[in-house]
Order: C-alpha cells, then sequence, then structure tokens
C-alpha cells in the first residue's frame, strides 16, 4: 500500500513546470520568427521578452492573443504490442499587453498577462500507465507590471514584478477495485501562487543592429489546501481519509536570454536568440498532507532535473505596407534526465518550426496569426518509481491569432 500511495502522490505537481509545457507562447509576431524577441522591437510583447526594450517602443499598445495547443503523444508499452494515444483536447494559452507613455517621454509603463507554463493531457482510463497518470489540466499565469526607462538613445533598461497564478487538476487510477470491479480514483485539484520578477537590458548597437538581454527569475509557487479526492472500495477507505488536502511546493525555473536582431534592408529582419532554463532547482517533489494514515505519508521524491538550452532563429519580410510574412525555428534540449520521463510530460530533445504573417488592418491596428510544430524525438524510457517502461513519441500543434492596437 505505501507503494501504491507514493506512485500516487509523486507526479502531481511536476506537470504544472516540465519542458514540455514551458510553453512560453507570448506573443505571435514573436512565435513567427521562431520565438525571436529579446533582441526585437516588434509591439507590447516586449514586456515578457525583454523589459528594457518597452521604453524603445515607438508607440503605446493595447494587444492581446491566442494560442491554442494540441499535444498529441503516442505510447508503446515494453513487451506488448499495445500503443495509447492522448486524446485531442485543447489547451488555450494566451496572452495580453497594455504599453503606454507620453510622447517624446524616456519612460513607458506596461502591464502583461500571459501563460508561460500549461498543458492539457488526456490519457483515457484504459491504458497500460492508467495508474500513473489518466489527465491533468493545468494552468500558470503570470501577471506582471513592468516600468522601461531609455537612458540613453541607444541604451535602455526595465523590469516587472511577476504574481503566478497556477492551477492544477490531474486524474489517476488506483489499482484498488471494489466488488463490481470497478477501479479506485484519486483526484489531485488545488491552487497557489508565487513571486519573482523579470529585468532586461536593450542595446541599439547601430540602425541595424540590436541586442537584448532577458532575465526572468525563479518563481517559488506554493500550493495550499489543494483537495486530494479518492474514491475506492469500502475496504481501503481508511486508508484514504476524506476530505484530506495537502501542500507542496512549485519552483518555476529562472530563465537567461541573449537575442540580436538585424534589419538586413528595409523589407527584412532578421533575429537570433539563445536561451537558458535553471531546471537544476527542481531537485524534489515532496507532498504534506494534512491527514496521514499508515499507508499515507507524506513524500519525497527526487527529481535532480538538468538544465536546459534553445537556440532559436527567425525572419520577418515585407512584401508591401500592409503585409509581412514570417519564418523561424528552434532547437531544445530536454531538462529530464533518465529515468524519470512520465506520461504526463514525455519530454525528450525537439526541434519546432514556426511560420506567421501580420496585416495591418488599418494604420493603428495590427492582425497576425501565428503556427508552430514541434516535433519531440522518440524515447525509450523505463521511470525509476512507477517502472512504467516503454517508448513516448509526441508532436504538438499550435495555431495562434492577435490583435494589436497603437498609437
Amino acid at each position: 500500500m505505501k507503494k501504491l500511495l507514493l506512485l500516487l502522490m509523486w507526479l502531481s505537481p511536476a506537470i504544472v513546470y516540465a519542458q514540455g509545457f514551458q510553453v512560453n507562447l507570448n506573443g505571435q509576431k514573436q512565435i513567427g520568427m521562431g520565438h525571436t524577441g529579446t533582441g526585437l522591437l516588434q509591439d507590447g510583447a516586449s514586456i515578457a521578452f525583454n523589459p528594457g526594450a518597452v521604453a524603445m517602443l515607438p508607440e503605446n499598445y493595447i494587444q492581446a492573443g491566442i494560442s491554442p495547443l494540441l499535444f498529441k503523444s503516442g505510447f508503446s508499452g515494453a513487451g506488448t504490442n499495445d500503443v495509447a494515444f492522448t486524446k485531442n483536447k485543447v489547451a488555450t494559452p494566451f496572452n495580453a499587453y497594455g504599453v503606454w507613455g507620453p510622447k517624446n517621454a524616456r519612460w513607458k509603463v506596461g502591464m502583461g498577462v500571459y501563460t508561460p507554463f500549461g498543458g492539457l493531457t488526456d490519457w483515457g482510463n484504459n491504458w497500460q500507465g492508467k495508474y500513473v497518470l489518466e489527465s491533468l489540466d493545468l494552468k500558470s499565469i503570470f501577471f506582471q507590471p513592468t516600468v522601461s526607462y531609455k537612458l540613453t538613445d541607444y541604451l535602455s533598461i526595465g523590469g516587472g514584478f511577476i504574481y503566478n497564478y497556477a492551477t492544477v487538476d490531474l486524474q489517476r487510477a488506483i489499482p484498488i477495485s471494489d466488488p463490481d470491479g470497478n477501479t479506485g480514483q484519486a483526484r489531485l485539484k488545488g491552487h497557489g501562487k508565487g513571486y519573482g520578477w523579470n529585468a532586461g537590458v536593450f542595446i541599439k548597437a547601430s540602425p541595424e543592429f540590436t541586442i537584448g538581454l532577458n532575465y526572468r527569475s525563479e518563481v517559488k509557487t506554493t500550493i495550499k489546501n489543494g483537495d486530494a479526492m479518492f474514491s475506492v472500495a469500502k475496504s481501503a477507505q481508511a486508508n484514504f481519509p476524506q476530505p484530506n488536502t495537502f501542500e507542496a511546493g512549485i519552483p518555476l525555473p529562472q530563465t537567461a536570454s541573449i537575442g540580436f536582431g538585424y534589419a538586413a534592408s528595409p523589407k527584412l529582419l532578421l533575429a537570433l536568440d539563445a536561451n537558458y532554463v535553471g531546471w537544476h532547482s527542481y531537485k524534489e517533489l515532496a507532498f504534506d498532507y494534512a491527514s496521514n494514515t499508515p499507508a499515507l505519508q507524506d513524500t519525497h521524491s527526487p527529481r535532480n532535473y538538468k538544465d536546459a538550452y534553445s537556440v532559436r532563429g527567425g525572419a520577418q519580410y515585407k512584401t508591401c505596407d500592409k503585409m509581412a510574412v514570417r519564418l523561424g525555428g528552434g532547437y531544445t534540449t530536454t531538462a529530464v534526465k533518465d529515468g524519470y520521463v512520465t506520461p504526463e510530460v514525455p519530454d525528450a530533445n525537439r526541434y519546432y518550426l514556426t511560420a506567421g504573417f501580420g496585416y495591418k488592418v488599418t494604420n493603428k491596428l495590427d492582425l497576425d496569426f501565428s503556427f508552430e510544430y514541434e516535433h519531440l524525438f522518440s524515447r525509450t524510457q523505463t521511470n525509476i518509481e512507477s517502472n512504467l517502461s516503454g517508448t513516448f513519441k509526441s508532436n504538438v500543434y499550435i495555431p495562434g491569432v492577435s490583435l494589436a492596437y497603437h498609437w
């Protein structure tokens, strides 16, 4: 029974911030150019990509966008011919920004609301790994008030405070059946908050060449009084006290980025970003339950993640005064070491390709579209705690649209 409960409790908060759900869908122009934006002046999404660039924006902005995300995974169990696939469900990462400053002023202020982490996965209740995971729904929303100041005509700085609101809803089966053969069910549901900051520097090295540096701190998020709900046979109910709650800490990792922008011509803009994510802070996953039994004890499960890196490139070409087309792509390393891969985030090294276009509806209104395809390399693993063994294959499809008003 102790092993059963350990398997149940080790996984739930990890899904909030694993690499597979570090979505970073923070702006349609930037997505279309391969997620480059640290060294660019595009729009209000600079609040997320580089607060230091906000003061250099030539206009004020109000904008919002959404990027529906379809995460499709398959699992081939070791020693069997069974293949399971996730159901077609759509997560809805979004972003919204407002930037304002008096004309010709050296400063601007802004507010960003965006979802750098989140996801939606549903394997169903009849697959080999149902005792590890059936489904999850998670969201992490950052609220970031921002101030940016132009020190000189070629140098600006900026920073913002981050408040994170996170929710998680996870379900899995328990290998205990009632007299009718119905499998037990567990559901872990809760919400939490955390705090951090985001700061950046933006440099206009020349009229054509720009450089950006950005650092976003670790955001330690705490879930308190989360609901731990169990549906089991009467003979096992004493081991699963109801009602019950849990507390857990979630260290959303620090990130550091450097970006370059180059206006090769009045029509062609090129960009390159490099990104570091400090996953080394994720050492273990710990749960503290309000009500314990000999079978249901507080847990400390090792994770020992490693840092991850990505390289991103993109281009924008203005076909005319009203329209621009964008292309990009990148490569990202996984933070999950061998032995720690799980079905909620079957993570692996990956590459992605992006495209997009923008259209000026009026001189003050921009409509932008983006699309992203991510391919995760197949990964054959045996998890060190659940012993779930097999091969994961995953692809991600993300269309997106945004509307921006500027003046």
